[in-house]
């Protein structure tokens, strides 16, 4: 493998917003193939219980847009949401008024995306344990992943989110989506303007890595 570009994809491939082109069109067979290639992921047990809704309908679009952006004031006048996110040194602040502001623009034009995904599967976890939980949501959160990076790798960009979700039965409802299926992810898809994404700030792994036990350093 080339890995200097494999690696430049995982490191360049994130949530897109203010750079969604939501002018072009996108070619009903590109969203296709980065599903095809989606379908690769892994998959627990092999139970292949996936499914990606893809919505072009205008009319729908702007359905779902209209109870994303209800979610999203309910998000965002939430005081425990605001203090979560005061917390950090100055530079995560700036970088977070940055990213405030960018789903602040999803939110207000997310009717706009020419196309959107929601990537699903087949159970309910509402009243199951941890390892069901787990295993049904692995099942289909790399095949998401999977979908994110193929769509990159073709000059389109998207946003991973799940507000939505508050108002996943109005949205099973609109689209037809059966009882037992679980909604993930809403993926608006666009072409992205300009040319290329940079590796995005982070913290050091070491922070995050623990060997052995927990807090452990290694060597």
């Amino acid at each position: 493998m080339d890995l200097a570009t494999v690696d430049h994809l995982l490191s360049t491939t994130r949530s897109v917003r203010k750079r969604l082109d939501f002018s072009r069109p996108v070619e009903p067979e590109v969203v296709q193939r980065c599903i095809d290639l989606a379908l690769q992921a892994p998959t627990g047990g092999n139970s292949q219980g996936w499914s990606f809704v893809v919505v072009s309908d205008a009319a729908k679009r702007r359905a779902i847009a209209d109870l994303y952006r209800k979610a999203f004031d309910i998000y965002r006048n939430d005081p425990s949401v605001m203090e979560a996110y005061a917390k950090g040194d100055e530079r995560h602040q700036k970088q977070l008024g940055r990213v405030i502001d960018s789903a602040i623009y999803l939110a207000e034009h997310l009717h706009e995306a020419p196309v959107m995904v929601i990537a699903c599967i087949e159970g309910r976890v509402e009243n199951a344990g941890v390892l069901m939980q787990a295993g049904l949501y692995g099942s289909i959160l790399p095949a998401a992943w999977s979908f994110m990076l193929a769509l990159r790798s073709r000059g389109l960009g998207t946003a991973w989110t799940t507000l939505h979700l508050m108002f996943e039965a109005e949205v099973a409802k609109l689209l037809g989506i059966p009882d037992n299926i679980t909604q993930t992810a809403l993926f608006p898809v666009a072409y992205y303007t300009g040319d290329d994404f940079k590796p995005a700030t982070r913290q050091p792994s070491a922070r995050f890595v623990h060997w052995d036990s927990w807090g452990a350093t290694r060597g």
